[in-house]
């Protein structure tokens, strides 16, 4: 018979599970990593991890929520440290931010955005951090667009951000940066760039 399993011990084995889980679908992609090839890199047997989770769908879900949830953490951290008298140290902090999340964490990164998981809408746990890290990702910007009258942009105007440093790092994790060309001053030209057409509003 099995032992009965304390809180902590079932969330330390979720959070080994999910991490675990988190290389193997970045490298390999969801499709192709089984729940055996996840409990044979965790040294269990193949139906431990149904103890945990309810199927492989179950546990990208909840690989991709804690990714957006330190990307948050990141971000609102960012936003917090980042002010000062100059309107842009915010949105500044916050790119710096969330350029040193995708470059710390490029397997996160991946699962976070460069994926379109079927049935998103049942895993409320997943939807909210997602919530979560679309607002992170925008509403700095709202304190520079209030001074210039223009608030209402700020969905807009983060997406801009949002889109330009994606494009950048996206092309950088898949290696199509042309040789020579270096990702981290390819990234403060790209936002200098945006930094003077939202401060040109």
């Amino acid at each position: 018979m099995p032992r009965l399993l304390s809180p902590d011990d079932v969330a330390n084995f979720r959070e080994r599970l999910c991490q675990a889980a988190e290389h193997l679908f970045a490298e390999h992609g969801p499709e192709a990593v089984t729940m055996r090839q996840l409990a044979a890199d965790l040294r269990c047997s193949p139906m431990t991890p149904y103890r945990y989770f309810k199927d492989k769908d179950e546990i990208l879900a909840a690989v991709r929520a804690a990714a957006f949830n330190r990307f948050s953490d990141a971000l609102e951290t960012a936003f917090q440290t980042g002010a000062g008298g100059d309107p842009l140290a915010r949105p500044q902090a916050v790119v710096r931010a969330y350029v040193d999340f995708a470059l710390s964490e490029p397997h996160a990164y991946r699962l976070m955005f460069d994926l379109m998981q079927p049935g998103e809408a049942a895993y409320p746990n997943l939807v909210r951090a997602g919530d979560r890290a679309r607002t992170a990702m925008t509403e700095h910007l709202r304190g520079l667009l209030r001074a210039q009258g223009s608030e209402a942009e700020v969905q807009l105007r983060g997406h801009i951000y949002w889109s330009a440093i994606h494009g950048v790092l996206m092309l950088h994790l898949a290696g199509k940066l042309a040789p020579g060309v270096a990702v981290t001053p390819l990234i403060e030209a790209t936002m200098k760039s945006v930094h003077r057409g939202v401060a040109a509003g």
